[in-house]
């Protein structure tokens, strides 16, 4: 069993050096990962503690075949499967945290509303109940009195990772984007800075409309595709049947929690894609259930 798995103090200072190792990336440009024209990114939606799925991810992702091979990771916490009626997804983000370090340059977990809930104490729930108190049990259920000192590192990570990536070739990927009836008091220039404490903090800190918004109708994504000279976004956040869905003209939403979950690999040496062509690629998750070693992404 890990250390971190029981101690406190390991557990905080795991996700301090993935914090660190954040922060350090030669691709690290203030909040934003800016990937070069070369290599391969698989990118992923919202997991929510499946670990089931993180696998198929790591394999899906084949990190360890070269280090060109990239893997955007989001929305890690607050999943569905409670023990004992609390929420252990702590121990997910030490996952992540772990392959940071055994694959640094190459894992980019990116910041979502959920991360960011738990980091700033906002309640937040998918319907189970208030996943801000569920998680927080669990952390004082597995650290007792020093259940703080876990919780401290886990915003400490969140805070290190970024709110968007970027790749050369025009793809964007981030949790989310700022929703239209918000646009007006977002700041089109948040990717191009460092984050503040504000811009956490709801309703009109950038990272929080960012990471929340909704409602993305064709005129918003034209006008932040010329605003960030992008060419293809790609999202979690909302929910699609199909583990997959585009919306007009720019825009790709993809699932990697629930059963039809689904992830894709994209081209960094090629042009963006169309959202109908990224939508065709995109594999479903049960593909990469049956690989030998579970823990490819590790191991390799």
């Amino acid at each position: 069993m890990q250390r971190w798995a029981t101690s406190a103090s390991a557990y905080a200072d795991l996700l301090e050096q993935a914090a660190e190792a954040l922060r350090a990336s030669p691709f690290r440009e203030s909040c934003t990962v800016r990937l070069p024209r070369h290599g391969r990114l698989l990118a992923t939606g919202d997991i929510h503690d499946n670990q089931l799925h993180l696998d198929a991810v790591l394999r899906a992702a084949r990190l360890g075949r070269s280090r060109e091979h990239h893997v955007v990771l989001h929305e890690l916490i607050h999943g569905e499967r409670l023990v004992s009626g609390m929420d252990m997804s702590h121990r997910m983000l030490a996952r992540v945290a772990e392959l940071v370090l055994a694959h640094p340059e190459q894992v980019h977990p990116m910041l979502a509303n959920h991360e960011i809930a738990q980091y700033r104490r906002q309640h937040i729930s998918k319907g189970a109940g208030d996943n801000l108190l569920l998680f927080d049990a669990g952390l004082e259920w597995v650290f007792g009195e020093d259940a703080q000192v876990a919780a401290d590192a886990i915003g400490a990570f969140v805070a290190a990772m970024p709110l968007s990536v970027r790749c050369e070739n025009g793809v964007m990927l981030s949790h989310s984007l700022p929703g239209a009836a918000q646009l007006a008091h977002f700041d089109l220039g948040v990717l191009g800075r460092d984050l503040v404490e504000s811009d956490f903090e709801p309703p009109t800190g950038a990272a929080y409309l960012m990471t929340w918004g909704r409602n993305h109708p064709p005129a918003l994504l034209e006008r932040l595709a010329e605003e960030w000279g992008v060419r293809l976004f790609v999202v979690g956040h909302a929910h699609a049947d199909a583990g997959v869905e585009s919306r007009p003209p720019n825009l790709v939403i993809l699932n990697t929690d629930h059963a039809q979950g689904r992830v894709v690999a994209i081209d960094l040496a090629a042009d963006a894609p169309s959202a109908d062509e990224l939508v065709r690629a995109a594999r479903p998750i049960q593909t990469y259930f049956d690989l030998d070693d579970p823990m490819t992404g590790l191991a390799q």
